[in-house]
């Protein structure tokens, strides 16, 4: 019996409908009508005479048989556009440069860029780290991560803030949710063993607090919403870089109050430990920005799509639909 294959446009559409686990963003990929997208995943649980979705008011849910098809049908397609790719350029490769702050990008992103690597061996992945506002109309950045508050969105009383500036100007730009900016207080487990106990915010106070210049209000915020006031009688000491503090804290100079993405991979290693089971979400988060035509650009796309899939996989943006167009 020769074999049935459904439509490739109906798996493209049931890909990306639960990849985002939302029509309306499958169509904004596909350029595509939300009608468009329900049709074809239609189609194609018509085609298995299987249910791929369950469907409430405002959202949708992979079935079992759905998440199952999902992940082979994802490699299938993955699989294709390598091929494909390869076959259109053999001897050519893409180059992409993507602007991190230097913590986040030693700790998390470059871990995970061997993977990309192996994956899409067609495009090459130049890093540059920086703390300052990037500036995509200077064409020397084809994306980027940073920590901030998208403008026009609300403060949100009682966590910390972030004054930072993400980028030099936000016209033109494209802010994507990556992860969520979780702070937790973390100590050497040496210094701790030979210090007083840790039984709640206000014993913070018996250490020195290891603080980040551009995150002048991390710990004052934080400690205010324990119910806790700084004091100049506390003793404190600053550095520059996140990854500064960080090692600080590791060589038993006090006590630093960190994103948890920068040491949830390497917490053991590092003979840390987090005194208090505290972690208070800052004023922000960490948004994965681009210039808004960067669908065109194929290479770019493909890495931003596997960020996000990267993200998502840590509790990133699974709960946050679609696109912040600032």
């Amino acid at each position: 019996m020769p074999s049935r294959h459904p439509p490739l446009l109906s798996l493209r559409a049931f890909e990306a409908a639960a990849r985002h686990l939302s029509f309306t963003a499958a169509a904004d990929e596909l350029f595509l009508t939300q009608g468009a997208v329900s049709r074809h995943v239609r189609g194609l649980e018509d085609f298995l005479g299987q249910k791929l979705f369950d469907r409430f008011t405002r959202r949708v849910e992979l079935t079992a048989t759905g998440l199952e098809y999902y992940r082979a049908i994802q490699a299938a397609l993955g699989d294709i556009e390598k091929a494909t790719q390869q076959a259109m350029q053999p001897e050519q490769k893409a180059s992409i440069t993507i602007n991190v702050m230097p913590t986040l990008g030693a700790t998390w992103l470059m871990p995970k860029l061997a993977s990309f690597s192996e994956t899409y061996p067609h495009i090459d992945v130049r890093m540059i780290s920086s703390i300052s506002p990037v500036n995509f109309q200077a064409n020397e950045v084809d994306v980027a991560i940073r920590c901030g508050r998208l403008p026009g969105s609300p403060r949100q009383p009682g966590r910390p803030r972030i004054d930072a500036d993400m980028v030099t100007n936000w016209k033109g730009i494209n802010a994507e949710y990556l992860l969520p900016d979780i702070l937790v207080p973390v100590v050497s487990r040496k210094l701790l063993s030979q210090g007083a106990a840790i039984d709640s915010a206000r014993d913070l106070l018996k250490y020195r607090l290891i603080h980040n210049t551009s995150r002048q209000y991390a710990w004052p915020d934080w400690l205010a919403a324990q119910g806790v006031r700084l004091t100049s009688r506390t003793e404190s000491i600053n550095y520059g870089h996140f990854f500064m503090a960080l090692r600080a804290a590791i060589n038993c100079k006090g006590v630093a109050l960190l994103p948890a993405i920068l040491i949830e991979h390497a917490f053991e290693a590092m003979d840390l430990v987090r005194p208090l089971p505290v972690a208070i979400e800052s004023d922000g988060a960490y948004y994965l920005l681009t210039r808004e035509d960067a669908h065109t650009n194929r290479s770019v796309h493909t890495f931003c799509n596997w960020l996000l899939s990267e993200a998502r996989n840590e509790g990133g943006p699974e709960s946050v639909e679609g696109e912040a167009q600032p």
